[in-house]
């Protein structure tokens, strides 16, 4: 803004810059009819000024669009409709960046988190996650146009290198709105240093006759009903550039009063109460007749502003609106940015025009022409030839083929084909389009590490930009939360009515909320190996919130309905140490072991025990068949050594049963509710000796 600019502007009224001229919803009616042509004049020749800085980045811009949507110009060189080509470099480049960057963007039900800073006993965690969670409720729930107005962003940002997302409080609505501002739609000097910094910027913005009409009604606009300009059709559109419009294929429509007015809304500094200090305003004003319709301060309460004891303004903190989106800064400092349209523009012009003069070189090979001798008696022109058909000519064969020269055949250029697959590959590497960041094999027996490598090494250039579109949507979160502190009511419900914020949960410090998208993270895979990675590492090692990695490690995996399968521990209970599972299970262990040698050593007693019940019975039958034999001092020695054995035998069947009862009810005491003792009649059902073990007719 220029001092002649500045001087130019002359009220006849002045207007003090206090608490009525902030909270008034449109202040031109404090100025008579003369003043308000002068302020919409002054805002006429501001943005025209603005707009003359910036033509030659319009002009590449304009380019680079055309570029991306492949719009195919008239061409008559070499001749009338020659091979017109457009390559997809920038489209590809564009669809690209946008296809891997929205998915990191938008994670999920979770796109906005509060971060908790030092140890808080609870309380700011809890509040932090309402704040989360209401917030990615309003972005994805309540406006939603958000999600869609984002993903336009994204591709616009990829070819253009810039645009800006508009954050304000849509009283018609109820809520706030993100509006996407395309970079050619907010007209700012070129040279400024930054979209906050800018002391003019003016969004060139479409409204019907319906919309001023709401407007003039609420109040908020001036009563324009009777002037020219609002009785007639509109003089002109969005479009600079009337006739018909190459990119959609169709021709512009005269305007007719069912057709859009251009308005022209200019964030602005004015001494409208002449102190020397220019105070914020908005001047909204029609772009042919440089009527202002609106002017309200650019201030949201008194706090904004710094005042000395005596009253005067020291300085005020203008409410900003727009957020600037950067894809790469423009290396001569200008406030827009560059993208793939520019930086891939003079290479994708040369590929096209390498790949239109293959087509047509193939073209004349195809084609039949040359020079005719004077000895050929036919008639000179184009002759049209299709199957089955003969032109008569009044020359015999041999002098026709005689004075029939075609032109000198030339083969398409080698060279040329291999300069355009040059160009190609270095326009792919400067959009990071490589074949293994758009699905294409590597080659077989490509090491796993190997390919991993090279998928991360290419991410590097959309690595950065990633940065960039985090840091702006921090900023642009930021006015959302600021907005919710000024407008939200004391309490309010969202979702499915279970969750709850309340107005005093904004009163903390908006520097805390940013996007959950992490600016280091380029891709699903490398998301989901760092989840996994951290989730491994909290069940090892203490000091994890294992819940909140849970969570996050599910987010990471795109679970639906995650909340539903983990409700948390404080709801399930906390797992089991592990150290202590590992000691159980190593008991357990331990255990089975000692029971199975038990009831190995039980059955080999049992075993053993029926072995020596049939030896006794063996015995039994013995000394019972020696007495019943005649008495003879032979027969009596025998006896008793049968005797002396058999008892060494009952003594030997009395141990063994008494070890199996005792192993029998060490297993009832471990609850194997088992039957260790043997059933009535001993091992393998043989009778027991009976009474006191003695032999039938023979002598204890």
């Amino acid at each position: 803004m220029g001092e002649s600019n500045r001087a130019w502007l002359t009220l006849d009224r002045t207007l003090e810059f206090d608490e009525e001229t902030i909270k008034s919803p449109n202040l031109c009616d404090q100025f008579e009819q003369v003043d308000l042509d002068r302020i919409g004049a002054w805002i006429w020749d501001g943005y025209n000024r603005d707009k003359m800085s910036r033509s030659t980045w319009e002009r590449r811009m304009e380019a680079a669009m055309d570029l991306a949507m492949q719009v195919q110009k008239d061409k008559t060189w070499p001749w009338p409709g020659c091979s017109n080509v457009v390559f997809p470099l920038v489209t590809i480049g564009a669809l690209q960046f946008s296809a891997q960057a929205y998915p990191q963007i938008v994670q999920g039900n979770r796109v906005v988190r509060y971060r908790v800073i030092g140890s808080d006993g609870g309380e700011v965690r809890k509040r932090a996650t309402r704040i989360s969670r209401h917030m990615s409720w309003q972005v994805l729930e309540e406006d939603e146009s958000w999600e869609e107005q984002h993903d336009r962003m994204l591709i616009n940002l990829a070819i253009v290198g810039c645009n800006f997302m508009k954050s304000y409080f849509d009283a018609s609505k109820g809520y706030p709105v993100d509006e996407l501002v395309m970079a050619r739609d907010l007209v700012v000097d070129y040279s400024a240093k930054s979209i906050d910094g800018a002391a003019r910027k003016t969004h060139v913005l479409p409204m019907y006759r319906n919309e001023i009409y709401e407007r003039i009604m609420q109040k908020t606009y001036r009563d324009v009903r009777e002037e020219a300009w609002f009785n007639q059709a509109p003089a002109s559109s969005m479009s600079e550039t009337p006739g018909k419009d190459l990119r959609q294929g169709v021709a512009n429509s005269q305007p007719d009063k069912a057709s859009a007015y251009t308005m022209l809304e200019q964030h602005v500094l004015l001494d409208l109460d002449k102190d020397g200090y220019e105070e914020p305003y908005i001047g909204r004003i029609e772009k042919v007749s440089k009527k202002l319709v609106r002017l309200v301060a650019r201030v949201d309460d008194e706090r904004q502003i710094q005042r000395t004891r005596e009253g005067e303004i020291i300085k005020i903190t203008a409410t900003e609106y727009f957020t600037k989106m950067s894809f790469i800064p423009s290396p001569d400092g200008s406030i827009y940015d560059l993208g793939f349209g520019i930086f891939l523009g003079p290479v994708n012009e040369a590929v096209n025009s390498g790949i239109n003069q293959l087509l047509d070189n193939g073209t004349m090979q195809n084609s039949i022409g040359g020079f005719l001798g004077r000895g050929a008696k036919i008639r000179g022109g184009v002759y049209t030839m299709a199957p089955w058909e003969w032109k008569r000519v009044d020359s015999n064969g041999d002098d026709l083929r005689k004075n029939l020269v075609p032109y000198p055949e030339r083969q398409p250029s080698t060279v040329m084909f291999q300069l355009v697959g040059l160009l190609i590959d270095y326009a792919n590497r400067v959009a990071g389009t490589t074949d293994t960041q758009i699905g294409e094999s590597p080659g077989q027996n490509t090491p796993a590490q190997t390919y991993q490598g090279m998928q991360e090494q290419g991410k590097q250039t959309y690595k950065m930009i990633f940065k960039r579109v985090w840091r702006s949507m921090k900023q642009e979160f930021k006015k959302r939360y600021n907005i919710n502190r000024r407008q939200l009511p004391p309490t309010q419900r969202f979702g499915e009515g279970s969750d709850f914020i309340r107005k005093e949960d904004y009163l903390a410090s908006p520097n805390q909320v940013a996007p959950v998208a992490n600016p280091n993270v380029t891709s699903t895979t490398m998301r989901i190996a760092q989840a996994t990675a951290v989730k491994q590492d909290a069940m090892q090692t203490p000091g994890y919130d294992r819940d909140e990695v849970t969570r996050r490690w599910l987010d990471a995996l795109d679970v639906e309905g995650a909340e539903a399968l983990f409700p948390g521990s404080d709801k399930t209970g906390p797992l089991p140490n592990p150290k202590m599972m590992v000691e159980q299970g190593k008991m357990q262990i331990a255990q089975a072991k000692t029971k199975y040698e038990t009831q190995k050593f039980q059955a080999q007693l049992m075993e053993d025990r029926k072995v020596n019940q049939a030896e006794i019975l063996k015995l039994t039958a013995e000394a019972a068949k020696i007495s019943a034999e005649a008495k003879t001092e032979g027969a009596e020695h025998r006896l008793k050594a049968l005797e002396l054995i058999l008892e060494h035998r009952r003594e030997q069947d009395k141990t063994m049963n008494e070890r199996i009862g005792m192993l029998a009810g060490m297993g009832q005491e471990e609850g194997e509710g088992e039957q260790a003792n043997p059933p009535a009649g001993g091992a393998g059902g043989m009778a027991p000796p009976s009474g006191n073990g003695s032999v039938p007719g023979v002598p204890a």
